[in-house]
């Protein structure tokens, strides 16, 4: 597990560096996260990840949107957690994934720079995390 991870963590700063995706860089993401990343890039590609950051601490979080029909917002920290089910049943309780599929869409779509930037007052971030 820890191979995968660093391999990753590789991976994800390539692309940051360049702020672009080459084919055997989607590859490697998609070989280590099979169709949870392939879910991620539908949710970049549809513009479904924004970064909420307070002022004026600069302090952020993501909320991504789901894939169902109700369209829910998740609050991640691309690294740590993410609110969704998939996070909980999947990456912690069964331990089968290393992350969901917002997890994966805050970090590429923070990569290559293609989150809706929001901004708002550090009270604001603090009530929207308090919701939690």
């Amino acid at each position: 597990m820890a191979a995968c991870t660093s391999v990753a963590e590789a991976v994800w700063r390539d692309i940051k560096s360049s702020r672009s995706v080459t084919d055997d860089q989607l590859q490697v993401l998609h070989f280590l996260f099979g169709k949870n990343f392939e879910r991620a890039t539908r949710i970049v590609d549809q513009g479904g990840v924004k970064r909420v950051s307070g002022d004026p601490s600069g302090r952020f979080v993501f909320q991504v949107v789901g894939e169902s029909r109700r369209k829910e917002e998740y609050i991640c920290f691309a690294d740590h957690h993410c609110t969704c089910y998939s996070f909980f049943y999947d990456t912690v309780n069964r331990g089968e994934q290393l992350c969901c599929k917002h997890q994966l869409a805050a970090q590429l779509a923070a990569a290559v720079e293609a989150c809706i930037e929001v901004k708002v007052s550090d009270e604001q971030l603090a009530l929207l995390l308090s919701k939690l």
